[in-house]
C-alpha cells in the first residue's frame, strides 16, 4: 500500500526550531516526528512511502535512506520550488491505486488501513479524516430574523468538521492538478467539487495533534509518553 508524506515545507511557524532542523525531523519523545510516522505506516501495511521534500531535504534523505532499516521502500521527490500541500502530486510517478497522504507533523492514533477500507468502499475520488471541534467565539453573537434579535449568546462555542491533514485518494486526483504550478489542498478540494467528483469525509475520534506552533510541540511531547504504547504498540513505554 502506497502513501505520499508532505514534508516540504519551512515550518515557519516553529521557528527558531525549524532553523536547524527540518520539521519532520523535530523530536516528539526520543525519535523524530517522521520516524512515529514511518513506524505507524509500516504497522498499517503502508511500506511503499514517497516523501515530497524541500526545506533542508537532504537531512531527511540521510536520516531515513532508502527505508530498508525500517522494512520500508523510500523514495523522494524533492521540490526545486515551493508546491503547496498537493502540488507535488502532479509531478510524483503516478500511484498504482488508492494511496494514503498525510502531512509530516500529525500525531494521530489513526487507525490508516480503516481509514483505506472506508475510502475504498465509498467510491470517491477523495476522502478527508475528520474530527469535531468546538470552536470558541470570542464575542457576543446575535440570533436574528431579519431585522429582529431573537436571542443573545455571550461567547459561545459553535462545532465544525476540521481536516486532520490525512487524506485517501484515487490516483486521477493527479489529473486536477496543475503542473509545476503552487497547489494546497483546498484548492484541489474546490477544483473536485467544481467537477462534481465525490469527496467524502471519514470522522473519528482518535487521538490527534496537529503540531504547527511551538504550543503544539510542547503538549506533542507531553502527551507522547502518556500515549506511546497507543502511538507506537509493541514498543517498550
Amino acid at each position: 500500500m502506497e502513501v505520499v508524506i508532505m514534508t516540504g515545507g519551512k515550518g515557519m511557524r516553529m521557528a527558531p526550531y525549524t532553523k536547524v532542523l527540518p520539521k519532520g525531523l523535530l523530536p516528539v519523545g526520543e525519535q523524530p516526528i517522521l520516524e512515529i510516522i514511518v513506524k505507524q505506516l509500516r504497522n498499517y501495511g503502508f511500506t511503499s512511502i514517497t516523501m515530497a521534500c524541500g526545506y533542508l531535504s537532504g537531512l531527511i534523505q540521510t536520516y531515513f535512506g532508502d527505508g530498508s532499516s525500517r522494512g520500508v521502500s523510500i523514495s523522494y521527490y524533492v521540490e526545486n520550488e515551493p508546491l503547496g500541500t498537493v502540488g507535488p502530486i502532479k509531478l510524483i510517478s503516478r500511484r498504482s491505486g488508492p494511496f494514503l497522504l498525510i502531512n509530516c507533523d500529525v500525531l494521530t492514533t489513526l487507525d490508516f488501513s480503516r481509514f483505506r477500507d472506508f475510502h475504498i468502499q465509498g467510491g470517491s475520488i477523495l476522502t478527508i479524516a475528520s474530527q469535531k471541534k468546538g470552536i470558541p467565539i470570542e464575542l457576543g453573537v446575535l440570533e436574528t430574523k431579519d431585522e429582529y434579535v431573537t436571542n443573545f449568546v455571550e461567547k459561545p462555542t459553535r462545532s465544525a468538521y476540521v481536516s486532520m491533514g490525512i487524506y485517501m485518494m484515487n490516483p486521477e486526483v493527479a489529473d486536477y492538478i496543475p503542473s509545476h504550478q503552487y497547489f494546497d489542498i483546498p484548492d484541489l478540494i474546490h477544483a473536485l467539487l467544481d467537477a462534481d467528483e465525490k469527496v467524502r469525509h471519514y470522522e473519528n475520534n482518535d487521538f490527534w495533534l496537529d503540531i504547527g506552533r511551538p504550543t503544539d510541540y510542547t503538549l506533542a511531547n507531553e502527551q507522547f509518553g502518556k500515549l506511546k504504547s497507543l502511538l507506537l504498540p509493541g514498543e517498550p513505554v
